[in-house]
């Protein structure tokens, strides 16, 4: 007997979406306000937050804010329209493409106009089903999706371990021969809940023994990392060996959209097979300028990287010296991991933001293990001393109500009502 979709979804909510009418607008669904910045409005209150990946500055730099200005006054949201194949190219996105290609160190690069559907549609584009796939068991979801999509064969190799790399490999090796098929293997340069780069040059030394290719999403490592911002891959020396390079303007970039880099020969194939592309309007001109002006920033201004590093020294090494597990963090994603159930996560999020007036974001089951805890700081170049500082003291004095046992509660509270 068949059921109504509707009344299942409704019934059921999800893994995360089971706390949604509690939750909604105060855990999930918060509203900042203000300036986007490390100092805005929630509930009335001015917070220090750590929730956004504004790495170098940029998004509210006066320069990058006049480009937009100007960008959207001589375009508009509309210009232009259609899908770059069809009536959507210009000579603005060949410029932006040139400077990324040139920054990276890759023969061609493709924008891409969102980097979830972005990635997922080239994994689609570059594979068929007697291809398999190889990639890091805990990828982003964009990643994932994009594997499920394949219709071949894939292994997963447990995070950043190397032999089981190898294992994965070999058994993909196997399977591609056997079916007359390549392999791809996928990664990331930065991952962007535990902060740990991805062991680019161990699975690169790899190739000297198994024939595939790699892509890497470096959403998290493009712009900041390496000597001039260019990667993860360029942090790890590696740059030549990675094949195909993936990143979003999310992050160090403050915009939206992406794109991917590599031989001029494998980007020509995408832009006349990416189905998320072909099937799409191109992205805005607005959008395109804006990036212009913020690669010009990135590339001429080495002291927000500087000011960033420094920050992120600052902020994890004050939590070391305080007793806290970071876990093997190299790169500015600053994860905070504690013992404790959801109601106490719950009412420590609230007095840290209800008392000290920290934003941040918070990971509990069924994310994570029950009785884990993870907060997620991201530090960016605009954070100031005085910010860390302050935020130091209140996980201190936090963590110590949290060993006492003084946020142990019988339910976690209805936020819902109270917004």
């Amino acid at each position: 007997m068949s059921i109504d979709v509707f009344e299942k979804l409704i019934k059921d909510g999800g893994p995360i979406g089971q706390h949604m009418d509690r939750a909604h607008g105060y855990f999930a669904f918060p509203k900042l306000e203000g300036e986007l910045g490390p100092r805005m409005s929630f509930r009335g209150k001015e917070m220090i937050v750590w929730s956004l990946n504004n790495y170098l500055g940029l998004v509210n730099h006066p320069e990058v804010r006049q480009a937009d200005a100007e960008a959207a006054a001589k375009y508009g949201m509309g210009n232009p329209m259609g899908a770059r194949m069809m009536s959507g190219n210009t000579i603005h996105h060949e410029k932006l493409e040139e400077v990324i290609s040139k920054f990276v160190s890759r023969e061609d690069t493709m924008l891409l106009n969102f980097g979830y559907q972005g990635i997922m549609s080239c994994i689609d584009a570059l594979l068929n089903r007697r291809d398999v796939i190889v990639y890091d068991a805990e990828s982003h979801a964009c990643i994932v999706d994009g594997v499920r999509l394949h219709m071949g064969h894939r292994y997963a190799f447990k995070h950043n371990d190397i032999a089981d790399c190898e294992k994965q490999l070999q058994r993909a090796t196997e399977m591609a021969n056997k079916q007359g098929g390549g392999i791809l293997l996928i990664t990331e340069g930065v991952f962007g809940m535990d902060g740990e780069q991805g062991i680019l040059k161990e699975i690169v030394a790899l190739k000297k023994k198994y024939n595939f290719r790699i892509l890497i999403d470096d959403a998290h490592g493009f712009g900041y990392m390496g000597p001039t911002g260019a990667g993860a891959d360029q942090a790890q020396g590696c740059q030549s060996e990675i094949d195909l390079y993936f990143s979003t303007f999310v992050k160090s970039m403050g915009s939206i959209g992406a794109f991917i880099s590599g031989p001029k020969a494998v980007i020509k194939y995408l832009r006349y097979n990416t189905r998320s592309q072909i099937f799409a309007k191109s992205l805005p001109l607005l959008i395109v300028e804006g990036m212009l002006k913020r690669m010009e920033m990135t590339i001429q201004h080495p002291e927000y990287r500087t000011k960033l590093w420094d920050n992120v020294s600052l902020l994890q090494n004050g939590l070391r010296e305080r007793g806290f597990d970071i876990g093997n963090t190299n790169s500015p994603v600053t994860p905070i991991y504690m013992k404790g159930d959801v109601p106490e996560a719950t009412q420590m999020v609230m007095d840290l933001r209800e008392n000290y007036h920290i934003f941040c974001s918070i990971v509990v089951y069924p994310v994570i293990p029950k009785g884990d805890i993870i907060y997620r700081l991201i530090p960016t170049a605009a954070h100031s001393v005085e910010d860390i500082e302050l935020t130091l003291k209140a996980f201190e004095e936090t963590k110590k109500k949290l060993d006492a046992g003084e946020y142990k509660a019988a339910d976690i509270p209805n936020m819902a009502e109270m917004v």
